[in-house]
């Protein structure tokens, strides 16, 4: 899954260390308060940058990018996306005990059943919410999850994500634009892994109508629970007051006979569905940062 706008330079590196070095340290009651400054002069002083999100916006609310309605909501996204930041740099000082008492579940029964059944789990879950420390809770709950992640450049800075997310165990990244045969692996060993539903980074997905308009989303996830008879459930993030965090888990019902792309097309439709209702509850917490659909339209 995507890390967001993230400086792929050396000095990027750097600064991502001397970052991990800091804030951990500083408490949430301080961080979080900066954070929403941050993202908040991140939007007056780089509008250019949002452009992608303010399209993206537009598209779930129905109104113009430069409508009052759609700056508001971006505005939202950034203060998001850096508290998610912070998030990210302090996952390795949180105990199992301190993401249990941070992170609610809901629907943990899907995953338990499916887990039963033998077959593996293919996790589907769009950029909503926090990602960093929810997806902690595996650890937590003895879950072993294998998910590809965006290959960040230079290759030190790639790595020192992995090792900011994997230090709590049962975590495996795995770039995307490797091998995946990790991914088949991990389901026969009856596991789980977890795909990104809202990005096409390898441009194989398919064209579906989201948000009333055709977008291109990426169909793997679908495919792979197809090939595998693995169960499908999707993952939905959503970030509380207080800090804390909420992961909300449905299963996705697939046909698993008849002819294969129809099935695929089914599945997508249901899947696209439940994203609709899911971003339109709380389209701020969206912090999709590419544009989805084609802005010449």
């Amino acid at each position: 899954m995507s890390r967001g706008p993230v400086d792929q330079t050396l000095l990027g590196y750097y600064l991502f260390r001397l970052a991990g070095a800091i804030l951990p340290r500083v408490p949430a009651r301080v961080t979080y308060p900066l954070a929403t400054l941050m993202g908040n002069m991140y939007y007056w002083l780089l509008p250019g940058r949002w452009a992608g999100v303010a399209d993206n916006i537009s598209h779930v609310l129905g109104k113009p990018p430069r409508s009052p309605a759609v700056r508001k909501v971006v505005r939202q996204v950034c203060r998001n996306l850096a508290y998610n930041f912070y998030d990210l740099f302090r996952v390795p000082r949180l105990t199992k005990k301190q993401i249990a008492e941070l992170v609610g579940v809901e629907g943990w029964e899907h995953v338990e059943a499916a887990r039963a059944a033998g077959r593996g789990i293919v996790i589907v879950a769009p950029h909503l919410g926090n990602l960093d420390i929810v997806m902690q809770i595996a650890a937590v709950l003895d879950l072993p999850l294998t998910i590809p992640a965006e290959h960040l450049q230079p290759e030190r800075l790639f790595q020192y994500i992995c090792s900011l997310r994997t230090g709590h165990g049962m975590l495996h990244l795995i770039p995307v634009d490797g091998s995946l045969m990790e991914l088949f692996r991990a389901l026969r060993r009856n596991e789980a892994v977890a795909l990104a539903a809202d990005r096409d980074v390898t441009a194989s997905g398919r064209e579906v109508n989201f948000f009333g308009t055709p977008a291109r989303l990426p169909d793997s996830h679908v495919r792979l629970a197809l090939r595998t008879g693995a169960a499908l459930i999707a993952g939905f993030s959503c970030r509380q007051p207080g800090s804390h965090f909420l992961i909300r888990l449905f299963p996705v019902p697939l046909e698993r006979a008849g002819d294969r792309e129809m099935r695929v097309d089914r599945g997508m439709k249901t899947l696209v569905a439940m994203l609709e209702e899911q971003i339109r509850a709380d389209p701020g917490q969206w912090v999709l940062t590419v544009p989805l659909w084609d802005r010449s339209e």
